[in-house]
């Protein structure tokens, strides 16, 4: 004859364990309404726009007219293959302004994050490969962007565009 299998009543208090287990999940539930995709959003958004706007005012004076210390550091620093190093600093310092400018605003959010993830990956593979925790940083935020979107306060939100 076996011996009969205990099972827990309904009245079994829940071990500290389980309590400790439901307190945090009531927690985290919390946060995820409080901290939702909009917000994360519009932070990513606001945060990497800014490391590669304040990158690419490195690279000019006025509105846009590159530094000689630009197309210097294109020719000995960065030597990005298949483009003429004059080429690269002038797509470099365009697409500094221009996508964080759109990710600011939240349009073309996926594109433009998709872009600087691009120049984040050459920076990575070709200029800069000891650097990958930095650009992980980036990419993850930009990672995000390019999966989820730009979020409610956006201008792609606004334009009925994903």
């Amino acid at each position: 004859m076996e011996a009969p299998t205990q099972t827990p009543h309904a009245s079994t208090p829940p071990s500290q364990m389980q309590r400790l287990r439901a307190r945090w999940n009531v927690c985290a539930d919390a946060l995820s309404r409080l901290i939702g995709h909009d917000l994360l959003a519009l932070v990513c958004r606001i945060a990497i726009a800014a490391l590669f706007f304040l990158s690419g005012r490195t690279k000019v004076e006025g509105l846009l007219t590159l530094t000689e210390g630009t197309y210097v550091l294109f020719r000995e620093e960065y030597r990005v293959p298949l483009l003429p190093p004059e080429l690269a600093a002038h797509l470099a310092a365009y697409a500094e302004h221009l996508f964080p400018l759109l990710l600011v605003l939240g349009l073309a959010t996926r594109l433009s994050a998709l872009a600087l993830l691009s120049m984040t990956l050459v920076i990575q593979l070709f200029i800069y490969p000891d650097a990958w925790p930095t650009h992980l940083s980036w990419a993850g935020l930009l990672l995000y962007l390019i999966a989820r979107g730009g979020g409610a306060l956006s201008a792609d939100r606004a334009l009925g565009i994903r």
